[in-house]
């Protein structure tokens, strides 16, 4: 049966940002994106509320799309102070180790501390922050096939486990032992 919402991937995602011109500038330089796109109003078109922004859009490759808001009338940004710094953030992809490490040199060159490469068993990855406090990944798959596939087995098996007994599920244990 087909489902009847049909996506097709992600159109973008968006983020808030202190100062759109210091946010696009700073990905440009540090991750290579493309600068697409800026809408800017003084009323939210879904809402119709009078607040004023700049949203802009930056090309990640891939067709997928990163976009941001500054909005000046607001106050300051935060983020949530319950939720630890580890676990919101976006992770953009490289084909293979050599372009991670590459990455790696290049950010620690544009003066940003970089943790890593962390080993997550089925791929290896980077993070940092960027202007606004947004923690980024950067990350490398490296697992076979077989690995993912047997991910695809567990993971119900580890959903259901977990949602019982709110401790960590061992069915994919081995994605911790570093070879």
């Amino acid at each position: 049966m087909t489902h009847p919402v049909r996506l097709g991937g992600i159109h973008h995602a968006a983020y808030r940002c202190r100062d759109a011109k210091e946010t696009v500038e700073w990905y440009r330089r540090v991750l290579g994106m493309d600068f697409t796109t800026a809408f800017a109003e003084d009323q939210v078109p879904s809402t119709g509320e009078a607040d004023p922004y700049m949203h802009i859009f930056l090309d990640c490759g891939g067709g997928n799309v990163l976009a941001f808001f500054e909005l000046p009338n607001q106050p300051a940004m935060g983020r949530d102070p319950n939720t630890p710094g580890w676990v919101q953030h976006i992770a953009f992809a490289v084909p293979d180790l050599e372009a991670l490490l590459a990455a790696k040199a290049h950010i620690e060159a544009e003066g940003i501390e970089v943790l890593g490469p962390t080993y997550h068993g089925v791929f290896k990855s980077i993070y940092f922050f960027d202007p606004n406090g947004h923690r980024l990944e950067i990350a490398c798959n490296i697992g076979t096939d077989a690995q993912y596939a047997e991910l695809r087995r567990v993971a119900p098996l580890m959903l259901a486990e977990w949602s019982e007994t709110k401790k960590a599920p061992r069915h994919a244990a081995w994605l911790h032992e570093e070879p």
